[in-house]
């Protein structure tokens, strides 16, 4: 009887099977072995021992191992290429990990070695960098599996506008003059147009038209503006005339001079009406006072065809055709600043609802910009070349964004994001230039007229968030439910 100790393997057998039921050979290739398995019987693993008898019992089982990703298990030491066919440190390493640390040792009586320690990755994943990043890797999550801003929050989609308008009114004999300002929207949805001679108002929640007045063949309209309350209506003339008129009543109020030609920009705040002329001055009138006008503001040395009070009343802005922007305060009839970066006529004058004291103007033909404005230092805060001649802005009172209309030589009308200056729409229509422009009560809707002699609405600017309630108003409703 056999007195040496036997070694110890690291290999699990099943009763009835002993460490000599299992072979394994080695060929002269370095880099490849088989085991084979079988009964316990002597006679069957006599006659295995042959390589010319291996098919009579067993089947194995060879892969293709340069399509295995066997380092995504960190098989392979880094440095040791998997190469077709295997290596030497690829056998010692599989044959150690799927027969114990031992096994190594006991099998070496070859003269191929033992293995010093198995690999501690063994059925763990490791990154693989081979392919696309998975959605769920580390570089994606980031440090404790959170999820980066940009997968978790995906960018917000571009707020659509249509393109083309809902409603397009004949208006015949609309004056095709960049100095004019002929369209006017009143807070109690009534457009006052004017036409020629006349002043026609447009009833927007029923369509109805109706002839506020007619100056007669010796005299024309040159300017309309809404009171803010929308009960009346100024008219200015070619002749320099100022006229209020009740819009409801259709009765004339109130005539005032005092302009030597004609009135073609007016601007009411709460309680006094501004008009500007080709006179160059500006007259300010209080329909308390018996005479034509308090106060004579001289500053622009040509017509004055811009002019918008603040939303505070403290101040007012004007735009001339000797390129200058000019803003006063009630305190002073001089001018408290002068901005003259313009190279072309400044029509274009709007007052940000959003920004105490942000002003932005724009500029005719030779300029084309529109520039903002920090009234309360006279810095300018940024400006954007349209490329065409800017007759028109509005800021938008629902969200921060306005709107301009253009002449040459591209005739578009253009939706901004502010402060970012973005494009949100452009929208073209018009075959002339886009002269005027008035915003419906509930801040939605633009109304744009051009010497086309046609008036255009176009829904351009969303809803307010809470709506606030407006009194004896019955806000527009073209096709649309009454915001009440």
């Amino acid at each position: 009887m056999d007195s040496t100790p036997r070694r110890k393997s690291g290999l699990n057998l099943p009763s009835g099977m002993n460490e000599t039921s299992l072979r394994l050979e080695t060929f002269s290739s370095s880099s490849s072995f088989r085991a084979v398995t079988c009964v316990s019987s002597p006679r069957a693993i006599s006659s295995l021992s042959s390589p010319s008898k291996t098919s009579s019992c067993s089947d194995r089982f060879i892969p293709c191992r340069s399509s295995s990703r066997l380092h995504t298990f960190g098989l392979i030491e880094k440095g040791s290429p998997v190469k077709e066919g295997g290596d030497e440190a690829y056998a010692r390493l599989l044959k150690s990990e799927l027969f114990g640390s031992d096994f190594g040792s006991f099998s070496s009586a070859g003269g191929q070695g033992g293995l010093s320690s198995p690999n501690k990755n063994m059925l763990r994943f490791k990154t693989d960098h081979s392919g696309p990043n998975s959605p769920y890797s580390p570089s994606i999550l980031g440090n404790g599996c959170r999820v980066s801003s940009e997968s978790s929050t995906p960018p917000k989609p571009p707020r659509k506008v249509p393109k083309k308008p809902h409603k397009v009114l004949d208006v015949p004999s609309l004056q095709d003059d960049f100095y004019l300002n002929l369209v006017d929207w009143s807070s109690q949805n009534v457009l006052a147009v004017g036409l020629g001679s006349c002043v026609y108002l447009w009833t927007a929640s029923n369509s109805k038209v109706t002839r506020l007045c007619d100056l007669g063949h010796n005299d024309s309209v040159c300017s309309v503006q809404w009171t803010r309350e929308g009960s009346y209506i100024s008219v200015g003339t070619h002749e320099g005339q100022v006229q209020v008129w009740d819009g409801t009543q259709c009765k004339r109020v109130r005539t005032m001079g005092g302009h030597q030609t004609r009135t073609g920009v007016l601007a009411w705040n709460s309680r006094t009406l501004a008009s500007g002329s080709r006179d160059r001055h500006i007259l300010q009138h209080d329909l308390r006072i018996s005479s034509d006008y308090i106060s004579k503001l001289v500053g622009h040395k040509s017509e004055v065809c811009g002019l918008k009070w603040s939303h505070d009343d403290r101040e007012l802005a004007s735009g001339g055709n000797d390129n200058q922007l000019l803003v006063w305060n009630q305190h002073s009839q001089l001018p408290i600043l002068k901005l003259t970066e313009h190279t072309a006529a400044v029509k274009a004058i709007a007052w940000s609802p959003h920004q105490s004291g942000l002003l932005v103007s724009g500029g005719g033909t030779a300029d084309r910009c529109i520039r903002f404005w920090n009234t309360t230092n006279g810095h300018q805060l940024n400006h954007v070349d349209t490329g065409s001649q800017v007759c028109n802005l509005a800021w938008s009172k629902n969200v921060n964004e306005l709107v301009s209309t253009h002449g040459y030589s591209q005739n578009q009308i253009m939706v901004w994001k502010y402060p970012s200056l973005s494009k949100v729409a452009t929208l073209v229509g018009h075959s002339l230039r886009v002269l005027y422009l008035a915003m419906s009560p509930d801040g939605q809707t633009i109304v744009t007229g051009a010497g086309d002699e046609t008036l255009r609405f176009w829904n351009v600017f969303p809803s307010m968030k809470t709506q606030t309630p407006v009194k004896d108003t019955g806000l527009w409703s073209l096709g649309r439910t009454q915001i009440r």
